[in-house]
């Protein structure tokens, strides 16, 4: 089966963006270098392809406490107009997904999932959603633009005619562009200012050059977004976060906020093992599975992600840690058959961004 393109595949081919397939899509990796397109998204904005994403509607009398009971997202306390970052857990409190939920109204919402989960997430919540509530998949008719950087709102509001000063972070606002509906989402993966932009499929391409028009906005792929989110000391669905770990394992025990009984709930807590952020000495990145050692020698974890961070210019990981050590602050990776000296640091690893910065 040959790997789905989103609405911008042939936009990156003919500019000579290098592709690669991801999570079952053909999609773009870098096109002037991941390097340069770090720096220029952390220095002026940078435009992401994300049009891969999964996105439902959800929605009939009795969502709110329906949806509540399927999702840790605490949805009671979520205002229209708002949006909140939760999970998708298993029986045990595993991560089977990470995503947004977006509230338009009393008993109506849109998630956004992972593009690699997205068949299974919907699976799973049609089946934990009684029939009353309809679901629905819009993510074929749904296209999605990021836009981050420190010139993001400026760019924004230039080319949507709009103030948009006055939304606060994990807000969002329904507009349009040239009678184009488009779903302006102050939200964003890179720890800087930025939107995630939501727009009818057919009208991506014509948006996603409109942005470009902007001398400060360059084109980005998922190369620096890697680097770009871990330097901003977000987890990567399938890296750090997966089925056999739980939220509180992460970090995440203080989002748990929802007290409806959903699924995974009593689960969610246990802490068996522990996400640390890494600093490791040299100039070579550490990777996924890589052993994570004490200076002693006793392993006692593996690294999830790991990269040269361009905006600090040294490498940083994640790891899961057993318990026991996870207040260890030396550690050794073991890369092939060298051994990398790091140190345990705080996240965010990068502390500059803009992501909560208040605009009015």
């Amino acid at each position: 089966m040959s790997d789905l393109r989103t609405p911008l595949t042939s936009w990156h081919e003919a500019q000579g963006a290098k592709m690669a397939p991801f999570a079952g899509w053909l999609m773009p990796i870098q096109y002037e270098g991941i390097l340069a397109e770090h720096l220029h998204t952390r220095k002026h904005a940078g435009i992401f392809d994300i049009c891969h994403m999964g996105e439902f509607r959800i929605e009939g009398p009795g969502a709110t406490e329906a949806l509540s009971r399927a999702v840790s997202h605490n949805l009671e306390t979520l205002a229209p107009g708002k949006c909140r970052y939760g999970f998708l857990l298993t029986e045990k409190g595993g991560v089977l997904d990470d995503g947004i939920i977006y509230r338009f109204g009393p008993d109506s919402f849109m998630a956004v999932v992972n593009a690699a989960c997205a068949p299974g997430d919907l699976a799973t919540l049609r089946a934990r959603l009684p029939e009353s509530i309809r679901i629905t998949d819009i993510s074929a008719e749904t296209g999605k633009v990021d836009l981050q950087g420190p010139d993001s709102l400026d760019v924004l509001e230039k080319i949507m005619g709009e103030n948009f000063h006055d939304l606060g972070y994990f807000s969002f606002r329904e507009s349009k562009w040239q009678g184009v509906p488009v779903l302006v989402s102050r939200t964003g993966y890179t720890g800087e200012l930025g939107y995630e932009l939501y727009l009818p499929t057919d009208k991506t391409e014509a948006f996603w050059k409109a942005l470009l028009a902007d001398e400060r906005v360059k084109p980005v792929g998922l190369g620096a977004r890697d680097t770009l989110r871990l330097e901003a000391g977000l987890p990567l669905y399938g890296h750090d976060l997966d089925e056999e770990h739980t939220p509180a394992e992460a970090g995440m025990a203080r989002m748990m906020t929802s007290q409806a009984d959903y699924v995974g709930r009593e689960g969610a807590q246990t802490v068996r093992e522990v996400l640390v952020p890494l600093q490791i000495e040299g100039r070579r990145a550490a990777r996924h599975g890589d052993v994570l050692a004490l200076p002693g020698g006793e392993a006692v974890g593996r690294i999830t992600s790991g990269s040269f961070a361009p905006s600090l210019g040294y490498v940083i990981a994640f790891a899961w840690v057993a318990a026991a050590h996870a207040d260890k602050e030396d550690f050794v990776v073991r890369a092939s058959r060298t051994e990398l000296p790091a140190k345990k640091v705080e996240i965010p690893f990068y502390k500059e961004g803009t992501a909560r910065k208040k605009l009015v």
